[in-house]
């Protein structure tokens, strides 16, 4: 039930919240300033993962509830430290599909440096064509292949393989900055999975860098905007305190006093109903 009802407030309150300011920004992205298109590119990034794994929570708890175990999708991937760390916790099914079916029978990492760099690319390549035929998903694949490169290229994929920051609050400096890096190579490659074209991509990413970046954003109900905000932040803080459980309130709140836990609970849902946002299509259901 814990999972069901974190999944439902990732869907409903975090992916359909920001779904309205990610539609709105990137279908008319001529008439925003780039500290906008900024704004729009991060409301998809955790549209896309809260609308994601959301339904995969709600899945896989419901299984829970007819003892059915599914298998892992999403292990709190915007707190990878590399690109190499965030495909493995970023939609697992998928991935270990790919790796079992596509990458080994390639050869997978067994041949020479030019082998290995072949079917890297081979295996994000087809992951963006999966997604759809669009050429937008392609260059996604491809981006994600340029980012992995100099990991494969310098041996070091196989680095970030435990929690990050693991029984400790914060993470170090070096943890902090490796994070903030990866999410931001993270958000960029997002604009070319959710522009409409590669010319649509191009010219979002074109004011992103011209001087309206340095302008305060505005845009039709920049207010409500700033409360989503506040909710991404509140969400960030909680699956940053349960990132060491299956889910974030797999752990969250266990050792609390009873009243105090199932106040939580209750807080949560009054959220789900006072603060969701309007009904939004499920992304994945797409593909």
């Amino acid at each position: 039930m814990r999972q069901l009802l974190w999944g439902l407030f990732k869907k409903i309150v975090i992916a359909d919240n920001c779904a309205e300011f990610a539609n709105l920004i990137f279908n008319n992205p001529t008439e925003y300033s780039g500290s906008t298109l900024v704004l729009g590119a991060l409301f998809f990034t955790f549209q896309i993962y809260g609308d994601f794994s959301g339904y995969s929570d709600i899945a896989i708890g419901t299984s829970r509830l007819f003892g059915f175990d599914l298998m892992r999708n999403f292990n709190f991937p915007y707190f990878s430290r590399d690109i190499a760390e965030f495909w493995r916790r970023w939609h697992i099914s998928l991935s270990t599909w790919f790796r079992d079916y596509l990458y080994i029978p390639l050869g997978g990492s067994r041949g020479g440096m030019l082998m290995q760099v072949r079917n890297i690319f081979i295996i994000f390549i087809v992951s963006g064509f999966w997604h759809g035929a669009n050429w937008t998903f392609i260059v996604w694949g491809a981006l994600n292949a340029i980012y992995f490169l100099p990991l494969l290229l310098t041996k070091n994929n196989r680095n970030n393989l435990d929690t990050v920051a693991h029984g400790k609050y914060f993470p170090t400096l070096r943890d902090f900055f490796s994070i903030l890096v990866t999410f931001g190579l993270t958000v960029f490659a997002w604009i070319f999975f959710r522009a409409s074209s590669i010319t649509h991509a191009i010219s979002y990413i074109s004011e992103i860098l011209s001087p309206s970046l340095f302008t305060v954003p505005k845009f039709t109900g920049i207010e409500k905007a700033l409360t989503t905000l506040q909710l991404i932040a509140l969400f960030v803080l909680i699956e940053w305190l349960g990132r060491e459980g299956q889910f974030a309130l797999a752990k969250f709140g266990l050792g609390w006093k009873r009243p105090l836990r199932w106040g939580m609970y209750f807080m949560i849902v009054l959220t789900i109903f006072w603060l969701g946002g309007s009904e939004q299509a499920f992304i994945y259901f797409q593909f």
